[in-house]
């Protein structure tokens, strides 16, 4: 793990893997997790070739917590801040449910600078409430109710929105280990990219996509409804839509075999 510092000066954390690899992917996270969350696509990237490059999101994992900045632009700001440290161009990039929209607005904000494809994996775009746009996202008064619920019992936020998360029922050390990394997001940090996932709206920024994009998400997501994906695939160009079935929020760990095979199927193709 090193750090790189954004525009004000917050440090975000970043982990590589298979440094001497000739192909890269940058993998960004959800909410409230940390770049841990992919510790089972790992081995897939590995063994097919890419060097692999993680950050944690400001104020979560090991990066900075900072008073202000918990939105997708600065997010977006972030990321380019990273990518354009470590010289990279021509590589992939990942994003899962909030990562997804992390990396929309890169897209749009840095004209997909150095982007080969992009994936986006159960993604809260174009938005994670329910707007004009987006009649399947989550209502305002169920997120309110997150949010009272995050300022009070954080914990409790954490358990109730993990088990929404899987279709397929996980151990409980699993559980423990899943809620843990939403535990070790800063307060602060989440609470306030909550508030942003209620209150962004990111649909005026899928025009901006103009790579090969790949769209993975489960059928049985309640968290953000497939029909979210149909909207994106309908708006991305040259756009694919990987549905997974028996898959919900997680599909990352639902159908891990299934996605990674289909990720890494995309990635070369």
């Amino acid at each position: 793990m090193f750090f790189i510092s954004s525009n004000d000066n917050a440090n975000i954390a970043v982990y590589e893997l298979n440094p001497n690899a000739y192909k890269t992917i940058v993998l960004i996270h959800g909410w409230p997790l940390s770049h841990k969350m992919f510790e089972y696509q790992l081995p897939d990237l590995i063994k097919n070739g890419y060097r692999i490059i993680s950050i944690d999101i400001r104020g979560f994992g090991n990066s900075d917590e900072t008073s202000n900045g918990y939105n997708y632009s600065q997010f977006a700001t972030d990321l380019y801040y990273v990518i354009y440290a470590l010289n990279l161009s021509n590589f992939d990039l990942l994003g899962f449910s909030m990562g997804g929209t992390i990396a929309t607005k890169y897209m749009q904000m840095y004209n997909g600078y150095g982007v080969r494809k992009l994936c986006l994996l159960d993604s809260a775009v174009p938005s994670y409430s329910k707007t004009t746009n987006n009649p399947y996202g989550q209502t305002i008064e169920s997120t309110n109710d997150l949010i009272k619920l995050g300022y009070n019992d954080r914990p409790a936020l954490n358990e109730n929105f993990g088990n929404m998360f899987f279709y397929k029922r996980p151990s409980n050390a699993f559980k423990n280990w899943f809620q843990n990394l939403s535990n070790s997001a800063s307060g602060i940090g989440e609470m306030n990219s909550l508030i942003a996932l209620r209150d962004e709206n990111i649909f005026d920024s899928l025009k901006y996509i103009h790579v090969p994009t790949a769209i993975f998400h489960g059928k049985e997501d309640k968290i953000c409804p497939f029909p979210m994906a149909e909207i994106m695939h309908n708006n991305i160009h040259s756009s694919i839509l990987f549905p997974f079935e028996n898959a919900g929020h997680g599909a990352f760990y639902d159908v891990k075999d299934e996605f990674n095979r289909s990720l890494i199927k995309f990635l070369n193709y």
